[in-house]
């Protein structure tokens, strides 16, 4: 029992599960909250904590369910490129994975499309609609066609910190009614805008982070992907180029760092030492050192020492919200 247990708890790659749940729990209380605070006139927090919670659980869902799938339509090739780490058709059974799918994605969408309904969010409610599907087709067909199986995985993590800001932007009105607080909303829409400007940056780097995630993954995982004929991007273009591609995206994601740390956002001057410091040490140097294990890399287990540090990478990433946090606060 205790080994199917942690076969299961493998299936749906709770390491991965919990990342999303501190995602969305640091962006909520390390982001949203301090902007709330510093530009809405010392604004609280609106959205409510059982709502939150209920959102995250509805994502965690919904990705569980995407992992199972995603085991279910890849039996032949985890035989190849990981066979000590196949689980369905092994501990758990073709059937019993596909009811478990289902099941996690259903409860997932139900208690997304109550948040959205709450929050009275069309946008909220389409885009958790969405997702299942998605991942199922991207795990059924998507993910062996020649690069947009990495997009759509890019496109879904890139989806979750706008979640979060059309719930809080879902709740601003019936918070402001309750507190009797109409005269200010108006006042408040530059808030607003200020959130998704900071979720659209934190979305941005979240989608470049995880397609170069992907790519490395496919680099590590060539072997199985050219025995069934899928078509990614190490197959299609050789490994050379699609470490160059690789390198392309990492000095783009550096640019786009600098550029939004420093061009794009309204940072008091005050912020400039602590935000260096932290660009630099916390994000350029982590990438560079992916960027260096991927030109270093021959075999599979190199790509996936790059493919991990790569995930390190973005959680020192999402800690950025800290220093905004500290910085807000000061």
């Amino acid at each position: 029992m205790k080994e199917r247990f942690i076969d299961i708890m493998r299936l749906i790659r709770w390491q991965n599960l919990l990342f999303l749940v501190i995602l969305m729990w640091v962006m909520e209380k390390w982001l949203i909250v301090p902007l709330l605070f510093t530009y809405g006139n010392g604004l609280p927090e609106v959205l409510p904590t059982s709502m939150l919670w209920t959102l995250i659980t509805s994502v965690v869902l919904i990705a569980a369910g995407g992992y199972v799938i995603n085991d279910y339509f890849d039996i032949k090739i985890d035989r190849i490129n990981r066979p000590d780490r196949v689980i369905v058709g092994e501990t758990l059974t073709k059937p019993a994975a596909m009811r478990m799918s289902i099941g996690l994605s259903a409860v997932g969408v139900l208690l997304g499309g109550l948040v959205a309904w709450l929050c009275s969010s069309w946008t909220m409610g389409i885009l958790i609609l969405l997702m299942p599907g998605l991942l199922w087709f991207y795990s059924s067909s998507y993910k062996r066609q020649f690069i947009i199986g990495n997009l759509i995985v890019a496109f879904a993590s890139a989806v979750v910190p706008m979640l979060l800001g059309l719930a809080n932007e879902g709740m601003f009105q019936p918070f402001i009614i309750e507190h009797d607080l109409q005269p200010l909303y108006g006042e408040l829409q530059p808030v607003i805008r200020v959130i998704y400007t900071w979720l659209g940056g934190f979305a941005l780097m979240i989608f470049l982070y995880t397609w170069i995630r992907e790519i490395l993954k496919d680099l590590q995982d060539q072997m199985g992907d050219r025995e069934l004929e899928c078509r990614t991007l190490p197959i299609k273009i050789g490994e050379l180029w699609t470490k160059i591609v690789v390198t392309l995206l990492i000095l783009l994601t550096i640019g786009l760092l600098c550029w939004f740390c420093f061009g794009l956002l309204p940072f008091p001057h005050t912020w400039g030492s602590l935000s260096i410091r932290y660009l630099v040490f916390g994000l350029l140097v982590p990438l560079l050192c992916v960027l260096a294990l991927t030109w270093a890399g021959r075999i599979s287990s190199d790509y996936r020492n790059a493919q991990l540090l790569m995930k390190f990478a973005m959680f020192l990433g999402l800690l950025y919200c800290y220093v905004i946090n500290a910085l807000l606060c000061a």
